[in-house]
This record gives structure tokens, C-alpha cells and sequence, in this order.
């Protein structure tokens, strides 16, 4: 078992975007992966945060070389890419996608929404026919220990999720949110999580905004919100506070030649834009423009520390709760030879 990965940790977002892949492509960009010299079962997560390669290989370095040489297609830097990419084997690969189910890798700790996010990854690789006995028992056995750590301890107190933090934020920048006005573009499973924290912090007039209008106004119903056009959106900037982008698009769809014109009519009043789409949705140079202040999923990570350092003391208890758990399955799906020693 091998993990071939780059995370908020070890790359920033300007890199992790090229990287991206969305959830109706997983399949597709999964099978390709499978396809590879040496790679016999394999289980591809892509999210904001982090995108990982879980494989199995009888010829690892040959399987984790193919593998390198197929993302240096896509990297801006193919001569830099082992400097962002880490792979871990055996029990190592284990341990790691244990903390990640348990959201002990995440940049918010104790995030509720990356074991979903794993349950849909390895959901679409069995669905494809990507694994095998191998991964199917992993990925299974993880499952439960993921559960265990999150029920047993208290590492889900707190902000457990990107937007949580986004609306604290936010709500730091301007002094709360009583009276704020708030522009939802986006009506995912983020920007689900990031309204009703909005909601619960007493924001009051949010507007939604997506491309499939019949989602975009089931999420105004469920938060109190308003429902409008996606091609009406830029319209609205002029009466917005805060604007909260999360999208699956590719590409920018906020740009400093959409923004110049609205802050004329702003008279440069202070406009905060949070952009928690990877591949960002909104383009750095808006940053530029007089009011206009800029905020990416990097950005978080700053106030994300903060929450870890409140649930440091639980992050130990996690730890042992997965070493044990290791110690008792590893043998069984690794084999001995990479029986952990504890």
C-alpha cells in the first residue's frame, strides 16, 4: 500500500489547483491512474486541501515513478514536482489515510467534512472497478476507526469545517455579522456548511446564487436566504458586504475587469471576498482594486491554527486510539513485514 500525495501542508494553492480534480471526474481520472505500469488497485481523493493516490503495487518504485511522470503533464514546474509530492508505504501510507478520515490532517482539525469526502472517493473507485481486495478491506477497516476517533474524543468541538472558519472570519473583519449582507456564489456541500455558520453567527440577509437555479433555491429555503439568478449576481455587488465563492468552475469568475466598474459605483466601500474553490475562482489581482480585500483557502489556514491549538490536547488521544488500532490490523492488511512497531 503506498500514498503519493501534495496537501495544504506541503503546497500552496496556486500549485494544488492544477492538481484538482472534480467529483464527476474522479472515475475517469482514477481509471488512468489504474492504467499505469505497476498500479493494481488504486483510490483517488481530490479535494480543496489535498489530492492523494492510495495504490497498491507489487513494483512500487516503478508503480510511484509512472505515477509522477503522469502528473508532470499537467505541473506548472515538472522539474519541481517531487519538491510538493510526498509518498508514504506501508504502514506509514496506513497511518496517514487513518488521519485523514479521522480529520487529523486537515487544515481546520477535527473537520467533519473530508470523511465524506474519502467515503465518495473510494465509493466512485469501487463503482469503476479501481480496487480489489486490498483496497476494499482498507479502505473498509479505516472507515471504522475514523468513526471511533471522532465519537470518542473531542475533536470535533469547535469550527469542523472550512466555511465555519471562513465566517468566523469574516465576522472578525467586520465586528460580527448583525446586518451584514452576504453573497453566497456556489451552493455545494461548502457552501451548505459556510450558510448555516453564517446563519447560526446571526447573519440575516444572504443572498444564493448558483448555476443550477433549482439548488440554489433549496439552499435559500433551508437557511432563510434569497434565491437569485446566477447571471444576475454582479448586480447585486453593490449592496454586498461579504462575498463567499465556491464553485466547480476551472476557471476565474471573478476578475478585476468584473470588480473595477462596481467599486466606481461602491465609491471603493470596503467589499471582502473569501474564495474557497480549488481551483480559486476568484483572481488574486482583484486584491488590487481600492476596497477590495481578497481571501483564499491559504488564507484560513492562519485562523485554522488557531482551532488546532484549542484541541491540542485531544490530537494525543487520536493518535493512541489510532496506534492501537494500527498495531492490532495492520498485520492483517499489509502483511508482517510491515507490522508497525509501537
Amino acid at each position: 500500500m503506498l500514498c503519493l500525495g501534495l496537501n495544504h501542508q506541503s503546497t500552496p494553492v496556486a500549485i494544488r489547483e492544477k492538481f484538482s480534480v472534480p467529483k464527476t471526474r474522479l472515475a475517469e481520472a482514477g481509471a488512468a491512474l489504474r492504467a499505469l505500469p505497476g498500479v493494481e488497485e488504486c483510490v483517488l481523493l481530490s479535494t480543496c486541501n489535498r489530492m492523494e493516490v492510495y495504490f497498491w503495487s507489487d513494483a512500487p518504485r516503478e508503480s510511484t515513478a509512472a505515477i509522477l511522470r503522469h502528473f508532470s503533464l499537467h505541473a506548472p514546474f515538472p522539474d519541481a514536482l517531487g519538491s510538493y509530492f510526498y509518498i508514504k508505504e506501508g504502514t506509514d501510507a496506513l497511518r496517514h489515510l487513518c488521519r485523514v478520515v479521522s480529520g487529523l490532517d486537515s487544515m481546520v482539525l477535527g473537520e467533519t467534512e473530508i470523511f465524506g469526502q474519502v467515503k465518495e472517493a473510494y465509493s466512485a473507485a469501487l463503482a469503476a472497478g479501481l480496487t480489489g481486495g486490498r483496497a476494499n478491506r482498507t479502505f473498509q477497516h479505516v472507515f471504522t476507526i475514523g468513526k471511533k476517533v471522532r465519537s470518542s474524543t473531542k475533536i470535533t468541538v469547535g469550527p469542523t469545517s472550512v466555511g465555519a472558519v471562513a465566517v468566523q472570519m469574516a465576522g472578525n473583519i467586520l465586528g460580527g455579522l448583525d446586518g451584514a449582507r452576504v453573497l453566497m456564489v456556489g451552493a455545494g456541500e461548502v457552501s451548505r456548511a459556510t450558510a448555516k455558520a453564517l446563519k447560526s453567527r446571526g447573519a440575516e440577509s444572504i443572498f444564493v446564487a448558483n448555476r443550477s437555479y433549482d439548488r440554489a433555491l433549496a439552499l435559500a429555503r433551508e437557511i432563510g436566504g434569497r434565491v437569485i439568478r446566477f447571471s444576475d449576481w454582479v448586480g447585486y455587488l453593490l449592496q454586498i458586504d461579504i462575498v463567499i465563492v465556491s464553485t466547480a468552475a476551472s476557471h476565474y469568475i471573478v476578475t478585476p475587469g468584473l470588480l473595477h466598474h462596481v467599486q466606481e459605483m461602491r465609491r471603493e466601500r470596503p467589499l471582502f471576498l473569501i474564495d474557497l474553490s480549488v481551483p480559486r475562482n476568484i483572481n488574486p489581482e482583484c486584491s488590487h482594486i481600492g476596497g477590495i480585500h481578497v481571501f483564499d483557502i491559504d488564507t484560513l489556514h492562519l485562523l485554522a491554527a488557531e482551532t488546532r491549538k484549542n484541541r491540542e490536547k485531544e490530537i494525543a488521544n487520536c493518535e493512541r486510539m489510532i496506534d492501537t488500532w494500527l498495531f492490532e490490523n495492520a498485520p492483517e492488511l499489509l502483511g508482517d513485514a510491515h507490522h508497525p512497531d509501537i
